[in-house]
């Protein structure tokens, strides 16, 4: 059975986006770039949902295909595209090889599917989708960048609490690694 696991760059008041939708704080370092490549390559698969989709995919399918990234870029293209990636949208009509559309609604009944059918991690992308799929996500993987943005979307924009315990956390370059897990 996968583990589902959410993770994130977030600022250190908890949002992944600043009020105006941007996330420049979040550019990692080269230790914490490090970390999200062997993340990458662990993963059985990539679960978004539209805005992270769109904005992971077509900048690292284009850097893929590219001879002039520095190498820890590279190693997280060559990951990126070598895992099966699944989107879960609503609003997109087709996606590329390489890529499976699920409708939004349908997610809960898919991604019980897939944990109960897929060995290893499936790693998921996306506030909103993390949100709906709180009941099933198994680990929280945080990196905290120290900025306080004051507001914005937050990391997990989920209705009620959810009890998490501490598995592990160390200082990654600039910020800090927090993994947490669902406490049963």
């Amino acid at each position: 059975m996968a583990t589902l696991s959410y993770s994130a760059i977030m600022s250190l008041d908890g949002y992944v986006e600043d009020v105006n939708g941007d996330f420049d704080f979040a550019v990692p370092d080269e230790e914490m770039h490090r970390m999200a490549n062997e993340q990458a390559r662990q993963a059985a698969a990539f679960l978004f949902g539209r805005r992270m989709y769109e904005v992971m995919e077509e900048p690292w399918t284009a850097a893929a295909r590219r001879d002039d990234l520095p190498e820890i870029e590279a190693d997280f293209a060559r990951a990126y595209v070598d895992t099966p990636r699944i989107v879960f949208s609503d609003t997109l009509d087709t996606v590329p090889e390489g890529v499976r559309l699920v409708r939004g609604r349908d997610a809960v009944a898919e991604v019980t599917r897939l944990k109960a059918e897929t060995e290893g991690v499936l790693d998921l992308g996306g506030a909103g989708l993390a949100a709906s799929l709180v009941d099933l996500v198994d680990d929280y993987r945080l990196y905290v960048k120290p900025v306080v943005l004051g507001g914005g979307k937050p990391f997990l924009p989920t209705p009620r609490p959810v009890r998490l315990r501490l598995v592990g956390q160390r200082e990654v370059g600039d910020g800090l690694f927090c993994h947490f897990r669902r406490d049963e």
